[in-house]
């Protein structure tokens, strides 16, 4: 891998991960209760962009860069399992049983999508 490379996945990286914290302070702020939305809108149109690149059929190293660097940043596994599990600490399992239904359904369908979508162009 050059230079090139990683600088790009560096910097997308940490734009990815500022996106993150601005998408999920806002929707969280603007949502009812303890549910975890901003999360669930985080990962779900992460799973649309990767799907959309994944699409393209880009070069490796921008597929590298790109999906890496920021979807990689931007998306959080171990946050949804952290707050899943909170939910299910605080009692609430059938928000911690949707947290994990409504994120796997959602992101699949938005990969599946964005991956017609990015073939399409």
């Amino acid at each position: 891998m050059t230079v090139l490379v990683w600088t790009g996945v560096a910097l997308l990286g940490g734009l990815g991960a500022v996106c993150r914290f601005l998408v999920d302070r806002t929707v969280s702020a603007r949502a009812p209760g303890g549910f975890p939305y901003g999360t669930l809108a985080v990962n779900v149109s992460g799973a649309l962009l990767l799907g959309f690149l994944g699409g393209l059929a880009l070069p490796a190293n921008v597929a590298l860069v790109v999906g890496t660097g920021f979807v990689g940043s931007y998306t959080t596994f171990s946050t949804w399992m952290l707050e899943t599990q909170r939910l299910g600490e605080e009692r609430q399992i059938r928000s911690a049983v949707a947290n994990l239904v409504v994120s796997v359904v959602l992101g699949l369908a938005a990969a599946g999508l964005g991956v017609f979508l990015g073939g399409r162009l």
